[in-house]
């Protein structure tokens, strides 16, 4: 089977202006925990001036746990450093995401720290959460191209993955942030990447900027992949990226895995009613290809 992360409730709705109410947000969680996803990042300890859609974290994940975590679903969280690890570990979170980019441009941007930076205080984290007993996946953001240095050379992400490995995450997933990469580039840096490590310990998390997602998940899949993030009805950006559109919809996902033959868990009428939800509380039209056929048709 091949797994799907869910970012839709954190990447995806981190960066829209109007602020959803947690209970919004909740029910987005709970469709798509009805849609058979089995691991769905639910939000991020930030500071709320950074990211104001992330205010209510504690008071959404305790709602999420509380009410949610006898599903059997995976429900890590995005931290940034310590305080949040506090915050996180307090909660009773299991798993855990950290973040760093091949680029020391963007991670200025985004952290205000250069990717030497990044790793220093990752690693108090990441020692925190083995003594803890804390699962830990990493980020490498801008894997393929970065909007201020343009095409990343795949040698500094073979390095960015190999120094999380040593931190102790148990998967890295390699981020098309700004939706350059294209199939010829992906194949290649997923064969650099299996040269270096198990192929099983590597995911993608690809954006469709440019309409390629789904091609280089395709490309991805012969290579060996077999673990992709996602985000319900295509939401999603970055806030230190420009003109960066949303994650691959996951309904465009499970389309294309679905006509390989390939198993998902995902009922793809239960998901269009989360992501239809979730669109309608952001005021947000879809950026899925598939959801807008849907919608459209009434078939798959």
């Amino acid at each position: 089977m091949i797994k799907i992360v869910e970012v839709g409730p954190r990447d995806g709705l981190q960066n829209e202006k109007s602020i959803l109410s947690t209970e919004d947000k909740f029910k987005f969680i709970s469709l798509l925990c009805d849609a058979g996803l089995r691991t769905i990042e639910v939000t991020s300890f930030v500071k709320a001036p950074a990211i104001p859609q992330m205010a209510d974290a504690v008071e959404l994940y305790t709602k999420v746990k509380n009410e949610l975590g006898d599903r059997g679903v995976a429900f890590p969280c995005l931290v940034p450093n310590m305080k949040g690890y506090e915050t996180a570990k307090n909660l009773g979170v299991k798993e855990i995401a950290l973040f760093t980019a091949t680029s020391d441009s963007f991670t200025k941007k985004n952290i205000n720290a250069t990717v030497d930076e990044s790793f220093e205080r990752m690693k108090e984290v990441a020692d925190a959460a083995k003594r803890d007993g804390i699962l830990v996946r990493g980020y490498v953001s801008t894997a393929f191209g970065c909007p201020y240095e343009g095409t990343m050379d795949v040698k500094k992400l073979i390095s960015v993955t190999k120094r999380l490995f040593e931190l102790g995450v148990y998967e890295v997933s390699v981020g098309d942030t700004i939706g350059v990469a294209t199939p010829m580039q992906v194949r290649s840096y997923i064969r650099a990447l299996k040269s270096e490590f198990p192929i099983g310990k590597i995911a993608m998390h690809l954006h469709d900027t440019r309409g390629m997602a789904p091609t280089n998940i395709f490309v991805s899949l012969e290579e060996g992949i077999t673990t992709f993030d996602s985000s319900a009805g295509g939401l999603g950006g970055c806030p230190y990226a420009k003109g960066a559109t949303g994650n691959v919809a996951t309904e465009d996902v499970w389309y294309l895995l679905n006509s390989q033959g390939l198993e998902t868990g995902i009922d793809i009428k239960k998901l269009s009613e989360a992501s239809q939800f979730i669109l309608s509380r952001a005021n947000r039209q879809t950026e899925s290809k598939f959801l807008r056929a849907y919608l459209n048709t009434g078939k798959v």
